[in-house]
C-alpha cells in the first residue's frame, strides 16, 4: 500500500505512542525492583512544632500488613536480648498515629515481609507523618529488607527517605535464586555469612556499611532531616531454625551484629563505613 510522507510520519507517532504505552505499563505492574520515575524529597526545613508525646517505649516496631510474622519474633528476640523496650503498631494503629505521637518514639523499626503491601496498607498521609516526625523530632527509622525496600523510593507509597533514590534486587534475584547465605564484608571487620531473601541492594544512597560479593552496598545509613536511617538488605537477626537444606550462616554472630546495628540506629550513632 502507497503511503504519503504524512501519512508515514503519523504511522510512526502511532506506533512510538503504542510501545510507550506498553512500556509503562510493564514498568508499573513489576515488582519491588522496578519503581518507576525517581521524583525527589527533600526533609523538611525545621519549624516550631507541637511537643512529642512521650512514649513508654523507646521503640515502635511494625507489625501490621506486609510483615513476616517469623522476622517480628526474630527482631523482638533480638530486641529482648538487648533490654531495649518496644511497642508495636498495625497499619490501623499506625495510620492513626499523629506527628506528636510518632515523635515520642526514638525509632521506627520496619522487619522484613512483602514491602508493597506494607506501602499499600499505609496511607499516602502516614508515609508523609512518618518522614516528618524522622526529619522534625529526631525520630530514627531502621528497615530491614523489606523495611528497606519501605525506606527508599517506591510507587507503592514508600518513604522515600533517601531523595527519589530506589533500589534494586541484590543481583541473585537476577539468577532466579530468592534464598540462600551470601557472605557481606564489613567495613569494622571481617565478613559475615548472612541469611538473604529478596533483600535489596542499596546503590546510590547513604555511606556503606557492608557489602555484597558483588561489591554493592548490603547495609547502608544516612541522616534524614533531625534524624538517621539503618537500613540492611539482609536478616542478620535470622535464628539457626530459619536454615534449610545447604543453607549455612553464623547465627550467633549475625544475631550479635544485628544488635549492633539496632543500638546504633536507635542511638543515631553511625557505624564504621567504607
Amino acid at each position: 500500500m502507497f503511503l504519503t510522507r504524512f501519512h508515514e510520519r503519523i504511522l510512526v507517532m502511532v506506533r512510538t505512542l503504542a510501545f510507550a504505552a506498553i512500556f509503562i505499563a510493564v514498568i508499573t505492574s513489576a515488582g519491588c525492583g522496578s519503581h518507576g520515575s525517581q521524583p525527589a524529597a527533600l526533609a523538611p526545613t525545621p519549624v516550631p512544632l507541637p511537643p512529642a508525646v512521650e512514649a513508654a517505649e523507646p521503640v515502635l516496631l511494625y507489625v501490621g500488613a506486609g510483615t513476616s510474622a517469623p522476622d517480628v519474633a526474630a527482631v523482638k528476640a533480638v530486641l529482648k536480648s538487648l533490654n531495649i523496650g518496644y511497642l508495636t503498631a498495625d497499619e490501623n494503629q499506625l495510620n492513626a498515629m499523629t506527628e506528636p505521637v510518632l515523635g515520642g518514639y526514638k525509632m521506627l523499626l520496619v522487619p522484613g515481609g512483602n514491602s508493597i503491601t506494607i506501602g499499600q496498607s499505609l496511607s499516602a498521609d502516614t508515609t508523609a507523618t512518618i518522614r516528618n516526625a524522622i526529619a522534625q523530632y529526631r525520630v530514627h527509622y531502621m528497615g530491614i529488607c523489606a523495611g528497606a525496600f519501605f525506606g527508599g523510593y517506591s510507587i507503592y507509597n514508600g518513604l522515600n527517605l533517601t531523595s527519589g533514590v530506589f533500589f534494586d534486587f541484590y543481583n541473585a534475584e537476577f539468577q532466579g535464586i530468592h534464598l540462600e547465605a551470601v557472605e557481606i564484608s564489613l567495613a569494622s571487620g571481617g565478613p559475615l555469612d548472612v541469611y538473604w531473601n529478596d533483600g535489596p541492594q542499596m546503590s546510590g544512597w547513604g555511606d556503606v556499611v557492608a557489602k555484597y560479593p558483588d561489591g554493592t552496598p548490603a547495609i547502608v545509613e544516612g541522616p534524614w532531616g533531625n534524624g538517621f536511617v539503618m537500613l540492611a538488605g539482609v536478616h542478620l537477626e535470622a535464628p539457626a531454625s530459619w536454615r534449610v537444606a545447604g543453607m549455612n550462616y553464623t547465627a550467633a554472630a549475625d544475631i550479635a551484629y544485628a544488635g549492633t546495628m539496632i543500638q546504633a540506629a536507635l542511638n543515631g550513632m553511625p557505624l564504621p563505613h567504607f
